[in-house]
């Protein structure tokens, strides 16, 4: 079964190599999207009404994608083991992105080459860098400077690997040894919660409270594993240690872990003007340290793939002495996530209670 888990790893990444990522009118997360779309209103009168709709949403929403990605692996497995494989190795394709994020950083970074000097001088190329830069961040990107957007970039690219790689990919390798249909619907649980977090998990929107906090828990592994990787990939190993005094300078408990590490790795000052600083003492990202990030990052995912099938390894051994039934796993696994999100709604009270600006 490892073997086989080692095999649905590479051709789900072969995918991402070759493809990137699907129009976004077949992609199944764009799908999500808009049912999450249409969530997004005003379903009570009061903050509080809206905080408990909010709750409803966090532990109800996910289980859909989760249970279209097991059923449809299931049903596959059931066909033909083949068949099975292939499909569980299409939801962690559709379930992670790196080539994109990395195409996308590489686009603004280079773009940020060509800063106007003067009035009307190469402004078309760096417009272009701030209209891409939004594919990646959310701020307001009008009067950054060259290097504020480079420092954009790197961040979003830090931040990125962690939520749309190593999130979804870990839970995937350590389930599918057990059980092709829980890591699948496993991997597309994960990516429900962030896309909830992503949409709906501002300080301005109570109804995404619920969707954030969730989604703060589900990152807290994958995010500090993420700068892990990055220090890995940097021979530096104790740029987590210096790391540490500005990871949590960032509203987020999580994304300061990946972003902090890579800015000391590079010796670079990253920033969001007027809400954090990391390693305040350094300069802005220059081009190349721009370019140095993305390379990084890249080796950091390398480093996770490895990662990920060390543990598909290490679980399989186990389940092997410990003779799990792997046939009723599939079931287990969809039973896991169901009582997670079940769990949450003993964070209602808690999470209705909260204050809107608790991020």
């Amino acid at each position: 079964m490892s073997l086989t888990t080692l095999a649905i790893i590479g051709l789900a990444f072969s995918l991402d190599l070759l493809i990137a990522e699907p129009p976004t009118a077949a992609h199944p997360v764009a799908w999500f999207g808009r049912l999450v779309g249409t969530l997004d209103r005003e379903w009570r009168p009061d903050d509080r009404g809206q905080r408990a709709v909010g709750v409803a949403i966090a532990v109800g929403a996910p289980l859909i994608p989760a249970a279209v990605a097991g059923g449809v692996v299931l049903a596959a497995t059931d066909a033909h083991p083949t068949a099975g494989g292939v499909a569980a190795a299409v939801v962690l394709f559709l379930t992670t992105s790196l080539r994109s994020l990395l195409d996308l950083t590489e686009e603004v970074i280079a773009a940020t080459d060509a800063e106007p000097q003067n009035k009307g001088s190469d402004e078309g190329d760096f417009d272009q860098a701030r209209e891409r830069i939004r594919g990646l961040v959310g701020r307001d990107t009008s009067t950054l400077s060259a290097g504020q957007l480079r420092s954009a970039a790197v961040e979003s690219a830090a931040e990125n690997l962690a939520d749309g790689l190593v999130a979804t990919l870990l839970p995937f390798a350590v389930l599918a040894p057990i059980s092709l249909p829980a890591a699948a619907a496993a991997a597309a649980w994960v990516k429900g919660v962030n896309t909830l977090d992503s949409m709906l998990g501002y300080p301005s929107k109570p109804i995404g409270t619920a969707s954030a906090r969730l989604d703060d828990l589900v990152m807290f592994v994958p995010a500090r594993l993420t700068a892990a990787a990055i220090a890995v990939a940097a021979a530096d190993p104790f740029a987590l240690a210096r790391a540490r005094q500005w990871a949590r300078a960032p509203p987020s408990p999580n994304s300061g872990w990946p972003m902090a590490t890579l800015a000391c790795v590079l010796g670079v000052r990253l920033e969001k003007p007027a809400v954090y600083v990391l390693n305040p003492g350094a300069d802005l990202p220059t081009l190349a340290d721009g370019e140095r990030a993305i390379s990084l990052v890249g080796l950091a995912a390398v480093v996770s793939v490895v990662v990920a099938a060390v543990l598909a390894l290490v679980v399989d051994e186990l389940a092997a002495a410990l003779a799990v039934d792997r046939g009723g796993a599939a079931v287990t696994g969809l039973a896991l996530a169901s009582v997670g999100g079940s769990a949450l709604v003993l964070l209602g009270r808690w999470a209705t209670e909260v204050s809107p600006g608790w991020r």
